[in-house]
């Protein structure tokens, strides 16, 4: 006799009805599962099939049934290919490079919530003491110039730059030279008002381009002070009792929307480790006062770093009750962060 889908779905269904109550099944209580859409008549014969095949039994001469040894393999066995396939999928999706980071940031988000049945959070990535990687001038029209400028991650910044008088080819090229020559494969902390000066002076009378070109390079380094948080999965907050109260769900809740002290939680979590010059990809658990934010005393907040190419790092939260499953959440970060690291390999 064959374990056909229909017969599959039953047991399934017994197994998961008997592992939450402790009771034997019946085809009443199996009839009521919406997704099977079967008469009580068919579970029965399909149930006396599956004890035939010794998949279930028959404790007392009642009509319910629980699992057996086998029914029980066959369920386990069965999860886990699920289970395999999800991560399969999952790398499926993370792998495909979506044509825009912040895509591919909230899709992580969404995994990372539909995964765990928690609320997620994820940063865009932060490069500490960014690095000029070089400067592009090209003349647009008679009073302007476009400034490209690339910074450490291959990040791009565009910067529309008004000139005095015209400007022509070589002297567009020239301060392409001059510009690059000395700023190149500098910091922030390294431009300093002797370099500022100096770069000036050589400039002559376009001086004043040369100083909205390097304040456009201090807003380009400085960028990634804006960090941005992608969140997903915050109504599964209302799924556990503890933090249903309506006022404690409403500060979960305005906080993970808010993302203001989760976005101060992750820089500096990211200043800190970039500080220690170690890696800072490692998993970190705040439960309930040990938060630093205020509002999530009564959850668990877990968090892990996430690093791309040229030292871009960012992070990935977590965030449910105290007696959240720590096990799979911190499966589940590790997962993604390493599935993240190889997409984009580091050099």
């Amino acid at each position: 006799m064959e374990l056909n889908e229909r017969k599959t779905r039953i047991l399934e269904a017994i197994i998961r009805n008997y592992l939450e109550t402790g009771e034997p099944v019946g085809s009443r209580t199996i009839s009521k599962y919406e997704e099977l859409h079967l008469s009580p008549a068919t579970i029965r014969n399909e149930m006396s099939d599956l004890e035939e095949m010794g998949y279930i039994l028959q404790p007392h001469t009642s009509s319910g049934r629980i699992p057996s040894d086998k029914g029980y393999r066959f369920y386990v066995d069965r999860l886990m290919q699920d289970k395999e396939r999800e991560v399969a999928d999952m790398h499926e999706m993370v792998v495909q490079k979506a044509d825009e980071l912040s895509e591919l940031l909230k899709q992580v988000a969404r995994l990372l919530a539909d995964n765990t049945n928690y609320a997620a959070m994820i940063s865009t990535p932060q490069i500490h003491h960014n690095k000029l990687k070089f400067i592009q001038l090209s003349k647009v029209d008679v009073d302007q110039i476009l400034a490209v400028i690339v910074v450490e991650g291959n990040i791009i910044k565009n910067k529309m730059i008004r000139v005095d008088g015209e400007m022509d080819a070589d002297t567009v090229l020239k301060l392409n030279l001059l510009l690059n020559t000395h700023l190149n494969g500098l910091s922030l902390e390294d431009i300093n008002l002797g370099l500022i000066t100096l770069i000036k002076e050589r400039a002559g009378i376009h001086s004043a381009v040369v100083a909205s070109v390097i304040d456009a390079v201090a807003e380009a380094i400085r960028a990634d002070e804006d960090l941005e948080i992608y969140t997903s999965g915050a109504n599964n907050i209302f799924k556990y009792p503890e933090l249903t109260d309506k006022e404690k769900a409403s500060d979960i809740i305005s906080t993970l929307e808010e993302k203001r002290q989760f976005g101060k939680l992750m820089r500096e979590s990211l200043q800190e480790a970039a500080e220690e010059g170690g890696t800072g990809t490692g998993i970190q658990v705040y439960i309930g006062d040990e938060s630093p934010i205020q509002t999530m005393k009564d959850c668990s907040v877990v968090t892990a770093t996430y690093e791309l190419e040229d030292g871009m790092k960012g992070m990935m939260s977590i965030i449910g009750p105290k007696r959240m499953d720590y096990e799979k959440v911190a499966k589940t970060l590790k997962t993604l962060q390493t599935q993240l690291d190889a997409l984009y390999k580091k050099t």
